[in-house]
């Protein structure tokens, strides 16, 4: 190690940079960058590029004055915003977070204590909340239910680019984000399913904390979820052995789905068929009865809200169903542009 390398008592540090992608985020961004600048990792070892994807605020002055890295571009979407970042940084290991989170002060640490085995290629880290509105408070349980699951395997299949690690020679080799994916969604499924084809190892690091603002209503939550249905159905053309099983999806989700395609489908002929409204009433209770383990992550994490557990599921099954049904419909005229087995090079200097 040369005198010039940073580190912790004898711990060496590598060179991060860390990308943040951002349009229109002037209300949020400087609440970020403070984050990332109170960081506990040495700071000579830390590179912060924002990337402005066309902002019509004033996104990119805010990041100026912050005094980082600032690259412009117009309006492409978050997955052409971080290849941007990708291109630009000069670490060992890319981080990225979105605008609208606030990294805790030992987040770069964090998720940079499993890359100290070399086997590991990628980190997850976790998301957190201080808002106190109900459906914020569901979002974050659910959250809570898919890090427990996480935290299961020693590899995982999906990092999350909210808190996410690479190193930079393998985000080079899998040939970045897709730019195919136009909004913040599935954009880094498709990435981290690609970097597992590879045999790149990804793990989850739950103490690796951004705090965030869910949506807060049930109409923002949703759509949202209509629109997580229809991009995953993207995803899954590009990799259709993960519609089986990932390491992040509840097979039960994938169950209550199901179940609201019957339900939908017994109610109208309950209006003229007698034996078809038994049938969707024991799809109902089934489908309420499918909510108690949520309810359970409820009872663990928010107490107050258990009962919300069976409205909060029926509302996600209905959403993602839709999604779904979109998604197939709208799987056509879907062009990636990256393939699994894409290997770009990086440029030289």
């Amino acid at each position: 190690m040369s005198p010039a390398e940073p580190s912790v008592g004898n711990t060496f540090c590598p060179r991060v940079t860390v990308v943040v992608p951002a349009y229109n985020e002037a209300q949020s961004l400087t609440l970020c960058l403070d984050a990332l600048k109170a960081q506990d990792y040495p700071r000579s070892a830390v590179e912060i590029i924002v990337v402005d994807d066309g902002s019509t605020d004033e996104t990119a002055a805010i990041a100026r004055a912050a005094d980082v890295r600032v690259i412009c571009q117009p309006n492409r979407g978050p997955a052409s915003a971080r290849n941007a970042g990708i291109a630009a940084a000069t670490g060992e290991v890319i981080l990225f977070t979105d605008a609208d989170c606030e990294p805790l002060p030992d987040w770069i640490t964090q998720m940079m204590a499993p890359l100290a085995d070399p086997t590991i290629a990628g980190v997850k880290g976790s998301y957190r909340t201080r808002q106190r509105e109900t459906v914020a408070r569901l979002a974050q349980c659910e959250f809570e239910e898919r890090y427990d699951r996480l935290a299961r395997y020693p590899t995982i299949d999906f990092v999350d680019s909210y808190a996410a690690a690479f190193r930079a020679e393998v985000l080079w080799q899998a040939g970045g984000f897709d730019p195919a994916f136009p909004h913040a969604n599935n954009e880094d499924v498709d990435l981290s399913y690609r970097l597992g084809r590879l045999g790149h190892r990804l793990v989850f690091n739950r103490r690796a904390v951004v705090y965030h603002r869910h949506v807060s209503s049930w109409r923002a939550y949703l759509r949202l979820k209509i629109r997580r249905g229809y991009w995953r159905i993207m995803a899954l053309k590009m990799h259709p052995g993960k519609a089986l099983r990932d390491t992040y999806t509840p097979q039960l989700l994938k169950l209550q789905v199901l179940q609201v395609y019957a339900l939908i489908a017994a109610l109208p002929a309950a209006a003229f068929w007698r034996p078809a409204g038994w049938v969707a009433a024991a799809l109902a209770l089934a489908l309420g009865l499918s909510a108690l383990p949520f309810a359970r992550v409820i009872w663990r994490y928010d107490r107050p809200l258990t009962a919300w557990a069976w409205p909060f599921i029926l509302a996600r099954s209905a959403a993602f169903a839709l999604g779904i049904v979109g998604g197939l419909i709208g799987l056509a005229r879907f062009r990636p542009t990256v393939t699994a087995q894409a290997l770009a090079t990086r440029p030289k200097g």
